[in-house]
């Protein structure tokens, strides 16, 4: 009996996380249909174990789950919240009773330190990072034998090859008979195709071994959303969990001790953060809180975002508590000192609840889970609109989905395969697709949904060589990739195709750039490099500012056929003004205009600007505030005051962006107000189209 119990264990559990998920869709509010079939038939499978095993109290739950479920089995519409509640809290006590051998805790226990069920759970989640650690050493050892084996069918391979060569050789010399000739012809073939036979068989193997050392993100989920569960029952909330990213695989162990910090991290940013419905409508604010963790893979690990839109960390309150505490000297501290604090730890839980309105209940927890991995935390609040706290935690190897690209030209001196196979993640890839010389608006953008997005070759920031007419002439493959400040689109030579690979984290001491987040080693031992969208986005707009301060032109831009029309106006046709003292402004912002197509003359001061705009009319006007004698505000003052001058629209480019600032401008008649903190050119000239359209027409 006690054999049958361990084995019933251990599918009851993956059946009550099977439970957990199919109820987590249902939470998500759209017909029930489907996931509510899917929670029967695991609940119908688990009621008939239990009762094997006599487990007759955990048969008599799951057999209220199934009346429960009934009535959805081909619903159209949603699961009502009371119906949904009461599923989840007997899946809950069915997860409890798993790890007790005893009747369920309480099914909504308040906000607080872990309860005993709790701790089980955690404790039960280590145990089986430990044992899956123990299994990686055997994986592993499977990865190498699978690539020595490898290695060996190259002689298999010579082998044939020397068999083809000996009967060509005896053949010409007249020393074999026809039989004997054709024996060896069908030995090579043999040999051939029992290595290319083996081959594969090795690949799909390496490649299976490799995933099994990961465990994904999107087993620890369920747990977390009961965490909010719990809070939000206790303190009569409305809270909605959204994970992003879960897909992405990692080490057991790290995904541990994530799972541990995250658990309270999420708890927290509920209890201490989402106000109530009363407070939130108030507010302003949708009545049910947003709670998102977003999981992400770069150069320094792996990310996980916990963002919340409560009411924010109290910081003065925060920075009184530190005081007293004797953590800080006293409040004249910064807010980034303050946090840096607060996240040490070392104030006391019990009276942090009552004394600090945010996320200062469970840090201690929190940090203790982090060092553990080797993690660190970073965090940032605005008041009344939410804290964001970051885990990055150390990631040896992650599993993710990839798109495989090729970019620029193969070397002379490379194999024909080599080198210009790259890997994106492809949650992070928002379209490909195929382009002609129609969807260019000048070397540096693309038209994309109706608007300009910036365009670089992946082979230009990657330093290949790629011949533009070569180029051209076979056509162009782009991906549109989410950046920081919008979409970008990267030019490939080549789409090879989606993957699962297993990403290997860089050397901690490794002198590369944040744009390469990992590398994967293919089938032939070579290490191929995976690159981070996000910063690919932010190289490929960035890199050619150097380069235009250097030549005044972006010389890093293949040479396309020349842009096409803009909807109303033939841009070559139009004149842009750009007034700044800094040259380095002007000629960055030269060069963008020029290379979508506009004609572009300078202005170094204010007053040489006014003067140029009386002597010919410019469609626009791009202008800095921050300049010796006359600012950019009384110029644009001044052209609205010049009849001459009047249908001239003026744009502000300036490091003077504040709300003030934009209510200054706005004042004087500017038309657009950019901050050259959070410049992008694509906001630069979808502003500068529109008002040239607006000049047109």
């Amino acid at each position: 009996m006690t054999d049958l119990l361990q084995y019933f264990r251990i599918e009851a559990r993956e059946l009550v996380d099977e439970l957990s998920a199919a109820l987590s869709e249902l939470a998500r509010g759209g017909p029930a249909a489907g996931p509510a079939g899917t929670a029967l038939r695991h609940a119908h499978t688990l009621k008939g174990a239990a009762r094997v095993v006599g487990w007759t109290g955990m048969a008599d739950r799951v057999h209220e789950l199934e009346e429960l479920l009934g009535p959805f089995r081909n619903a159209a519409g949603p699961v009502p919240a009371v119906d949904l509640a009461r599923m989840q809290a007997l899946t809950d006590q069915l997860s409890d009773e798993l790890v007790e051998d005893a009747p369920a805790a309480p099914v909504i226990p308040a906000p607080r330190a872990e309860t005993p069920v709790e701790a089980s759970r955690a404790e039960e989640v280590v145990s089986t990072a430990q044992t899956a650690r123990a299994s990686l050493q055997e994986i592993d050892s499977l990865i190498n034998g699978v690539s020595q084996t490898r290695s060996q069918l190259g002689s298999v391979r010579e082998g044939a090859r020397r068999a083809r060569r000996l009967r060509a050789a005896l053949d010409d010399a007249g020393r074999l008979t026809e039989e004997q000739i054709e024996e060896l012809g069908t030995l090579a073939r043999m040999l051939e195709n029992s290595a290319e036979r083996v081959d594969r068989e090795l690949r799909e193997v390496y490649t299976t071994a490799e995933r099994l050392r990961l465990i994904p993100v999107e087993s620890i989920v369920p747990d977390l959303e009961r965490g909010v569960r719990d809070v939000t029952a206790a303190q009569g909330k409305q809270a909605r969990l959204e994970v992003l990213g879960a897909q992405i695989a990692l080490d057991a162990t790290i995904l541990a001790g994530a799972h541990t910090a995250l658990r309270q991290i999420v708890r927290n940013a509920v209890a201490h953060g989402v106000e109530t419905p009363e407070q939130r409508r108030i507010a302003g604010k949708d009545v049910v809180g947003q709670v998102r963790v977003e999981v992400t893979h770069g150069a320094v690990g792996v990310r996980f975002r916990c963002t919340d839109d409560g009411r924010g960390v109290d910081l003065a309150a925060v920075r009184r508590k530190l005081v007293q505490a004797g953590r800080a000297p006293d409040e004249s501290i910064d807010d980034t000192r303050t946090l840096s604090l607060l996240l040490g730890s070392g104030i006391s839980t019990a009276s942090t609840v009552s004394e600090i309105s945010g996320h200062g209940i469970g840090l201690d927890v929190v940090q203790d889970a982090v060092q553990r991995i080797g993690g660190r935390l970073e965090m940032s609040t605005t008041p009344g609109q939410g804290t964001t706290i970051d885990l990055v935690t150390p990631a040896s190897m992650t599993a993710q989905e990839v798109v495989l690209v090729r970019a620029g030209a193969r070397l002379e001196d490379e194999p024909d395969d080599a080198g210009a196979l790259i890997a994106l993640p492809l949650a992070q890839v928002r379209q490909a697709r195929r382009v002609g010389a129609e969807d260019f608006s000048g070397a540096l953008a693309l038209w994309h949904q109706g608007r300009r997005i910036p365009y670089v070759p992946l082979a230009d920031v990657l330093g290949r060589p790629e011949d533009p007419a070569a180029a051209e002439k076979k056509g162009r493959t782009v991906l549109v990739l989410d950046g920081r400040n919008g979409a970008v689109a990267i030019g490939v030579s080549r789409l090879v195709g989606t993957a699962e690979i297993a990403v290997r984290a860089l050397p901690a001491l490794a002198p590369v750039p944040p744009l390469l987040c990992g590398i994967w080693i293919d089938i032939d031992g070579r290490p191929r490099p995976v690159l981070d969208p996000v910063e690919l986005a932010a190289a490929a707009t960035s890199r050619r500012v150097p380069l235009a301060l250097a030549t005044g032109v972006p010389t890093a831009v293949p040479v396309l056929p020349p842009p096409s029309p803009l909807p109303v106006s033939h841009p070559e046709q139009t004149t842009i003004l750009i007034v700044d003292d800094s040259l380095t402004t002007r000629m960055l912002e030269r060069s963008i205009l020029q290379a979508a197509g506009y004609r572009v003359e300078e202005a170094g001061s204010a007053e040489e600007g006014l003067a140029m705009a009386t002597r010919k009319p410019y469609a626009v006007a791009v202008v800095d505030v921050e300049m010796p004698g006359m600012d950019g505000f009384a110029f644009i003052e001044q052209t609205r005051a010049r009849p001459e001058l009047r249908r001239m629209p003026c744009v502000l480019v300036t490091t003077k962006a504040s709300p003030a600032d934009r209510e200054r401008g706005r004042a004087a008649g500017a038309r657009g107000h950019i901050d050259k903190g959070e410049f992008h050119q694509s906001l630069l000239l979808d502003l500068i189209a529109g008002l040239v359209a607006e000049g047109v027409s």
